[in-house]
């Protein structure tokens, strides 16, 4: 077992089901053009929620990837995405059969509900007055561990297997985790990654904490991060995967090395309630990330934000990075596109992230206009910039003052 605390974690391998496509290629695309995913759920409406708006996911099927039918049995629907996104990753990676199929290979995944499941097992047992007809794959379906269980057993790794449950934090917090891992060397890879449900269940009780936007006459134009005019977030999901693998390791068998996992911070503060943001506990985990990297705040080249497109979120946000960063390091919120993908976000923001860096641009903070008067200057980038992206930051900040950022490096290998 490496000791070596000096031990690098290279990005390898990367896949993703999402609103903005089912590829990279397309999320690539959709990210240059500013396209965005967000839609009018007209269910939703008719079930009493606030705002019928959320990011929709088109043409996804598991029967695409080769799913038996003793498997769909115990897979909901973050476990399904999830499942899809990994194994493109994995292709992506060019990872052998074997290198899966070691105790040197685990899987960690970020995930915080599993509500649709629960409720459709409970829908059951009252129909019938009896539980039995829930059946056997409901439990496998209903827990938050769901997805590294299933995933688990598909590529039957045999390292880590477990679940991060930190609120809109969980997949950021996932790529910490196995960066320590992989710098520890107790892993050489970890298929890590993020997912969220997107069925109308998982979001009733979101709905009634007034945070969604109340745009509705313009899907499009609704989830508007640091903008003036922004009422709130709009709701999405999916899923995203990322190879995790030891520099040395992925070097050694000519891997395609995406990026550098440089640095990684976390911190902890809750102001007046869970759900209430806290600008300087969100700055301590931006400084921690950089110190873990060694590098000055100036190195970074693009900001991913967390920015929901909720009022004090985003406010608290950008004080954060004003005081870290100041006014000029670029920034924008994918989230603008995709809505808030909750539990999957701090990992496919990485992976748009990284689409950004190969094909070098920034993706544009959509629908802003200008800043609102009490917030401090900050560099929104609102059009699609070509760009040279040779560090980067991804902040994930969640309900309960859970905060990470990742730092990313494209210039070190």
């Amino acid at each position: 077992m490496k000791k070596n605390r000096l031990n690098k974690a290279a990005i390898t391998g990367i896949g993703i089901i999402s609103c903005l496509g089912n590829d990279v290629e397309s999320v690539a695309s959709a990210l240059k053009n500013g396209r965005s995913g967000i839609v009018y759920d007209e269910q939703r409406k008719n079930l009493g929620f606030k705002s019928p708006l959320t990011s929709k996911i088109n043409g996804f099927s598991p029967k695409n990837y080769g799913l038996t039918k003793k498997a769909l049995r115990t897979m909901c629907e973050p476990a399904l995405f999830s499942f899809a996104a990994a194994t493109d990753a994995v292709k992506d990676s060019r990872l052998s059969r074997e290198l899966i199929q070691s105790d040197r290979c685990g899987i960690i995944f970020g995930n915080d509900s599993t509500i649709k499941a629960g409720v459709e097992s409970v829908d059951i047992a009252k129909k019938y007055n009896e539980t039995h007809y829930i059946g056997s794959g409901y439990v496998f379906r209903a827990m938050n561990s769901t997805i590294t269980m299933n995933l688990a057993s598909h590529f039957k790794t045999r390292g880590a297997n477990w679940t991060i449950s930190a609120a809109c934090a969980s997949g950021a917090h996932v790529i910490g985790q196995a960066l320590m891992l992989i710098r520890s060397g107790l892993q050489d890879i970890i298929i890590a990654g993020g997912a969220q449900e997107t069925n109308w269940m998982s979001m009733a009780s979101f709905d009634s904490l007034n945070a969604f936007s109340s745009r509705t006459d313009e899907p499009g134009k609704a989830s508007r991060p640091f903008d003036k005019e922004r009422n709130g977030l709009v709701p999405g999901g999916g899923a995203a995967s990322i190879i995790i693998e030891d520099l040395d390791h992925a070097l050694s068998r000519g891997a395609n090395i995406y990026c550098i996992i440089d640095g990684y911070g976390f911190s902890s503060g809750i102001d007046k309630n869970l759900s209430e943001p806290n600008a300087k506990a969100s700055a301590k985990a931006m400084e921690n990330a950089l110190g873990d990297a060694g590098i000055s705040p100036q190195k970074i080249d693009y900001i991913s934000a967390h920015a929901t497109s909720t009022p004090t979120g985003d406010l608290a946000e950008a004080i954060a990075i004003n005081k870290v960063f100041g006014p000029a390091t670029p920034v924008s919120s994918t989230k603008s596109m995709t809505g808030h993908e909750c539990w999957m976000s701090g990992a496919s923001e990485v992976v748009y992230t990284i689409l950004m860096a190969q094909n070098k641009f920034i993706a544009p903070n959509i629908n802003f206009s200008s800043l609102s008067d009490n917030c401090p200057q900050i560099n929104v980038i609102h059009t699609a910039r070509q760009a040279q992206i040779d560090f980067a930051i991804s902040n994930s900040f969640g309900f309960g003052g859970t905060n990470a950022a990742i730092v990313l490096n494209f210039n070190g290998i």
